[in-house]
């Protein structure tokens, strides 16, 4: 059984940073790409970052790019965003995605979902 599993989330004031994690398990990850996104109150879910599993390369948002860093530890099968010059509207519930292709991954469909972390950042 898949798990993606979020952590890392909290409460930070505006120009701080924090890192997510999202642990990966139940199946090889090798050939997939891994994603984070996000969902604000009242707000659809948006793509945030993605990065291929075999290769490394990375996606992301305008609204993140420069700010926030996308990265994978193969040992460990667990991706990290790390997100740096946080502003009040990065505040949302961020939630770790895996599929086997990037294409839709990158519009927001994807296999497998984690549950999400609960990010705000204070102005």
């Amino acid at each position: 059984q898949v798990q993606l599993v979020e952590s890392g989330g909290g409460l930070v004031q505006a120009g701080g940073s924090l890192r997510l994690s999202c642990a990966a398990s139940g199946r090889t990850f090798s050939s997939y790409a891994m994603g984070w996104f996000r969902q604000a109150p009242g707000k659809e879910r948006e793509f945030v970052a993605a990065i291929t599993w075999s290769s490394g390369n990375t996606y992301y948002s305008d609204s993140v790019k420069g700010r926030f860093t996308i990265s994978k530890d193969n040992a460990k099968n667990t991706v990290y965003l790390q997100m740096n010059s946080l502003k009040p509207e990065d505040t949302a519930v961020y939630y770790c995605a895996a599929n086997q292709w990037l294409g839709p991954l990158l519009r927001g469909i994807s296999a497998y979902w984690g549950q999400g972390t609960q990010v705000t950042v204070s102005s």
